[in-house]
C-alpha cells in the first residue's frame, strides 16, 4: 500500500481500468491499517479532502462524496411510493445511511457492513458522511450481508448496495445470485438500487447485469451521475423494481425546492433524477439490445 503515495501523490491503478491511473495530492496519511477484510488508507488531500481507500481504490473523498450518495439513495425512494424500511448493504462509510434517514416517510433502516473498522475510520475521519449513525431509525447490522437477506425474507421497501469494484470482497455483488437474494428480501412493490459501474469502462459487465436483472425483475433501468474521483468520473446505478407500474423516470415523490434546500441536497433533484436515465448514443445502443 505504502507503493501508492510516491513523491506526495496517491496513484490509484486497477486492472477493472487499464492504461490509466488516478492521482490525488496528499498532504497527510491518517490512518492506514489492514483489517481482516481489505487494506485500509485514509489521507488528507491537498483539494479533495480526507480520502477513503480500500484495497488500493478511492471509495469517497470529501469534495465529490455527495454526487454518488445522493442519487444511489434517492433514485430508488424517490420512485417508491412509501418507503418504510429500508436496507442498506455496504455503506460503511455512511454516507448512504445520512441520505436515507432524510426522508421522514423512512420509519427504519437496516444496515450491513461487514467491516467494522471502515465504520470507525469513517467516524473518526469522515464525520460529514458518519453522522448518520446517530440515527435513531437505525439498526446496524455488522456481518455479511448474504446471511442477513437470506433471513429476512420479504421484509423491506426499498434495497440499496453500496459496493465497492466487482473484484475481491465484493465480486459476488454483481452476479445473478445476489440479486435473486435481494428480489426475496424485498416486499411484493420493493425496488432496488446497485451501484452499476461505468459505461465508459464496463459497459459489457453493465449489459450482462441488465440481461440478468430483466429475467428476474418486471421493470429494470440503468442510470448514471458524474463523480470526478471515480474511474473516467462517472458511476452508475442498476436500478430494479418488483412491480411492473413502476417508473424510474417519473419520482412519484417530486421534490421542490423547498424540500431540497431543507434536505440540504447538493446533486440530486427531480429534473437531474429524470436526466439520469438519459444515456449517451453509445451506451444506449449496447443497452437496448437486452
Amino acid at each position: 500500500m505504502d507503493s501508492q503515495i510516491q513523491e506526495g501523490w496517491f496513484r490509484e491503478t486497477c486492472s477493472l481500468w487499464p492504461g490509466q491511473a488516478m492521482s490525488l495530492q496528499v498532504e497527510e496519511v491518517l490512518y492506514q491499517k489492514k483489517s481482516a477484510f481489505q487494506d485500509i488508507l485514509l489521507f488528507k488531500s491537498k483539494t479533495y479532502g480526507n480520502v477513503l481507500v480500500l484495497d488500493g481504490v478511492i471509495q469517497c473523498t470529501e469534495r465529490d462524496e455527495f454526487s454518488y450518495q445522493e442519487m444511489i439513495a434517492h433514485l430508488p425512494l424517490c420512485c417508491h411510493p412509501n418507503p418504510r424500511k429500508v436496507l442498506i448493504i455496504g455503506g460503511g462509510d455512511g454516507g448512504v445511511l445520512r441520505e436515507v434517514v432524510k426522508h421522514s416517510c423512512v420509519e427504519s433502516v437496516v444496515q450491513c457492513e461487514i467491516d467494522e473498522e471502515v465504520i470507525s475510520v469513517s467516524k473518526r475521519f469522515l464525520p460529514s458522511m458518519a453522522v448518520g449513525y446517530s440515527s435513531p431509525k437505525l439498526t446496524l447490522h455488522v456481518g455479511d450481508g448474504f446471511e442477513f437477506m437470506k433471513q429476512n425474507q420479504e421484509a423491506f421497501d426499498v434495497i440499496i448496495t453500496d459496493s465497492s469494484d466487482p473484484v475481491g470482497p465484493a465480486e459476488s455483488l454483481f452476479k445473478e445470485s445476489y440479486y435473486q437474494l435481494m428480489k426475496a428480501a424485498l416486499r411484493e412493490d420493493g425496488i432496488l438500487c446497485c451501484q452499476g459501474e461505468c459505461q465508459w469502462l464496463h459497459l459489457e459487465l453493465i449489459k450482462e447485469m441488465r440481461r440478468f436483472c430483466k429475467s428476474l425483475f418486471p421493470v429494470v433501468e440503468y442510470a448514471y451521475c458524474t463523480i470526478p474521483t471515480y474511474p473516467s468520473g462517472q458511476i452508475g446505478f442498476m436500478l430494479c423494481s418488483k412491480t411492473p407500474n413502476t417508473n424510474f423516470h417519473e419520482p412519484v415523490q417530486e421534490l421542490s425546492q423547498e424540500q431540497v434546500d431543507k434536505m440540504k441536497l447538493k446533486y440530486y433533484n427531480s429534473s437531474v433524477h429524470r436526466a439520469a436515465f438519459v444515456l449517451p448514443e453509445f451506451a444506449r445502443k449496447v443497452l437496448s439490445d437486452v
